[in-house]
């Protein structure tokens, strides 16, 4: 299973995203890969925020050498399923499917805790104390997608 965390800068939520899932895969001993894209190029080449980087340091994980990149129409052949973060990345990434099979791909991550909620994972950029929340989110949110795959093999 190869699975692509993608928000909008790649610094906040998907390398989180990326970092809590690589970690719950480890534990259960799962051959998954897991990586994390932006749907823009702001960020291009940096490291996470550091508000990411702490939240994950407070709970084990360590986010701190990923890099921010941008989706590219390729990772649709690369990876098995695409979550996004809200909605605004949704319709940035399904624009660039060339097939409905691309398509079926992406799914709002939260919708593995809600099924067809379309709840959005809010972006934590602007305002200092919405990291924790984002944490938790994901936390749940990779706990499903583990049992979810799990149970399918």
């Amino acid at each position: 299973m190869k699975i692509l965390m993608v928000c909008l800068g790649n610094i906040c939520r998907s390398p989180l995203a990326e970092g809590i899932l690589k970690q719950k895969i480890e534990q259960e001993g799962l051959d998954w890969e897991v990586d994390s894209a932006g749907t823009s190029n702001y960020h291009a080449g940096e490291g996470p925020d550091n508000r990411s980087i702490t939240v994950g340091s407070k709970y084990g994980i360590d986010i701190s050498t990923q890099h921010s990149r941008q989706f590219r129409r390729d990772d649709f052949k690369m990876f098995d399923k695409i979550y996004v973060m809200d909605s605004s990345n949704y319709q940035n990434v399904v624009k660039l499917a060339e097939s409905e099979v691309d398509k079926a791909k992406v799914n709002l991550i939260m919708n593995e805790v809600q099924a067809n909620r379309n709840i959005n994972v809010p972006d934590p950029y602007w305002g200092n104390d919405g990291f924790e929340q984002v944490y938790q989110m994901l936390d749940e949110a990779c706990n499903k997608i583990v049992e979810h795959y799990t149970a399918l093999t």
